[in-house]
């Protein structure tokens, strides 16, 4: 399958299973792959197949702008950002909701998303199929005291790519002095959780129910640069369950 052979994409995040997994799925349908991330030894280790990679602190402006300078001397403008940063920390209760996990989960999942969708804008307007997705979670529908801090960070993702859909349809199709047909699209991908083969092999006493395997990541990748963006655009999509 080669669909996407005129297309680069960038990983951010790239190291997990589920990085991985889109990352092989988008490489597998013929585009250029690029993988960022925190840590050089993983991403070589991991990601041993993708065009580039690059580390990086997503959390820091200038580096994400040195890098987007980076990219666009090697590679020319991106044409698809996903956004696969993340992480988890829970607490005891409300109370239990400490300012560390607080920062540490907003540095993760809220700060490195402004950062790289707005270094990376231009690029993904001025693409023939310019496209950026974020992983969020079930949480968000159902939070809790004991994960406030997380569904707070994950619902602030939200809202932001919100901006970012409106953002690109201003630029494109609800443009009010010279519209166009839309062409770039901001998607949020729902989860529960992921969980890949390996892991399920390795712990077979685990509960997974509800879960999503990494490979559905993948097809969903796939999928992202093969629909219509005017059809995309601002959409929140459940991802396939175990």
């Amino acid at each position: 399958m080669s669909t996407l052979t005129d297309l680069t994409i960038l990983i951010a995040g790239a190291t997990s299973p589920a990085g991985v997994a889109a990352a092989r799925a988008l490489c597998d349908a013929g585009a250029t792959v690029l993988a960022a991330g925190s840590n050089a030894d993983r991403l070589a280790e991991r990601l041993p197949f993708v065009h580039g990679r690059y580390e990086v602190d997503l959390a820091n402006h200038a580096a994400v702008t040195e890098l987007h300078q980076l990219i666009d001397t090697e590679r020319g403008r991106i044409d698809g950002l996903l956004h696969l940063v993340g992480g988890w920390r829970g607490g005891k209760g409300l109370a239990g909701q400490s300012d560390d996990d607080a920062d540490f989960l907003h540095t993760q999942i809220v700060t490195t998303l402004r950062n790289t969708t707005r270094v990376f804008h231009d690029d993904l307007l001025a693409s023939p199929r310019g496209r950026v997705a974020i992983v969020s979670a079930t949480a968000v529908d159902a939070p809790s005291g004991s994960n406030a801090n997380y569904t707070t960070a994950k619902a602030g993702a939200e809202a932001w790519m919100r901006s970012v859909a409106a953002a690109m349809n201003s630029a494109q199709s609800g443009n009010k002095t010279a519209p166009e047909p839309q062409r770039a699209a901001a998607v949020r991908w729902v989860i529960k959780a992921f969980s890949d083969e390996a892991t399920r092999a390795a712990h077979p006493e685990r509960n997974v129910a509800g879960f999503t395997d990494v490979e559905a990541l993948g097809a969903a990748a796939v999928s992202l640069f093969t629909t219509d963006a005017a059809t995309l655009n601002g959409a929140r999509i459940t991802l396939p369950v175990l």
